[in-house]
């Protein structure tokens, strides 16, 4: 009976393992955020863009202290595209570009 458990799970497992393989596959693209100066401006676009479907973390910065941020995002590439997450910062009013 053992032996069939362990065998029924070791099958599930196996057959799960592409899944789990592919929901890893990440890229990373940073963005240089314009008009970005105000202290809710870096969080309102590290929102809007964790709201794309297939972005995993976002992380935004203001290196220089100047109005643009920095947008590092990690994405699942068969979810979005770079095209699309510039288009969503500039459509709330922060014009973007791939760095």
């Amino acid at each position: 009976m053992q032996k069939q458990l362990f065998g029924a799970a070791l099958a599930l497992g196996l057959a799960a393992a592409p899944r789990v393989a592919l929901a890893s596959d990440s890229s990373t693209v940073i963005l240089d955020v314009h008009h970005a100066g105000c202290v809710l401006c870096g969080p309102i676009i590290k929102s809007s863009l964790l709201h794309v479907p297939g972005v995993n973390s976002v992380a935004v910065s203001q290196p220089n202290g100047l109005a643009d941020v920095t947008a590092t995002i990690a994405y699942d590439p068969t979810q979005t595209t770079p095209t699309k997450l510039i288009k969503v910062v500039t459509n709330r009013g922060y014009p973007a570009e791939v760095k």
